[in-house]
């Protein structure tokens, strides 16, 4: 007897077993399951940055910047190609952004039509504490279904899978 637990993926893998036994879906067995936890944690972490008025777009945008490291700067079109945004998406989330006091955009001292969009004191606290909240979530998940070493075998098995997939990353 298969002492694992049954999910929704099983069900639809069966499904397709039946209609068409010639397929091998150990692709979608992988991939569904990534989607649906990617989703569902994706669901959770939001949840954790909505105390700090920010949408977990919107943390990207932030928590970006607080990764480039002092002075937390970034050109607009350098936020876009990171979080793989258009112009007009990235346009919309650093208005809010910098209503709210977390950014502010300048001019660019070396090329007049650019633009800085850098961190504020203000942003750099509330990134520092939602990163911790949506980093507690996770962990927590985590950490109640796999041990150290299966985590990072998991962690392993999913860089090398992505390493190889075409398309950003």
């Amino acid at each position: 007897m298969n002492a694992e637990p049954r999910d929704a993926v099983d069900a639809i893998i069966e499904q397709w077993a039946q209609v068409r036994p010639d397929l091998d879906t150990t692709a979608m067995e992988v991939f569904g399951r990534i989607y649906r936890i990617a989703r569902a944690m994706g669901d959770r972490v939001e949840k954790a940055y909505a105390p700090y008025g920010i949408s977990r777009g919107e943390f990207d945008v932030l928590a970006t910047l607080r990764r480039s490291g002092e002075p937390y700067t970034l050109s607009p079109r350098r936020l876009s190609a990171t979080l793989m945004l258009t112009t007009g998406g990235m346009t919309g989330r650093l208005d809010k952004l910098e209503r709210a006091g977390l950014l502010r955009r300048s001019p660019d001292p070396h090329d007049r039509r650019g633009l800085h969009v850098t961190l504020t004191d203000k942003g750099l606290r509330l990134i520092d504490e939602a990163v911790g909240a949506g980093l507690a979530i996770q962990t927590e998940a985590l950490s109640t279904l796999l041990d150290a070493e299966q985590a990072d075998q998991l962690a392993g098995l999913l860089r090398k899978l992505l390493a190889g997939t075409p398309g950003p990353q």
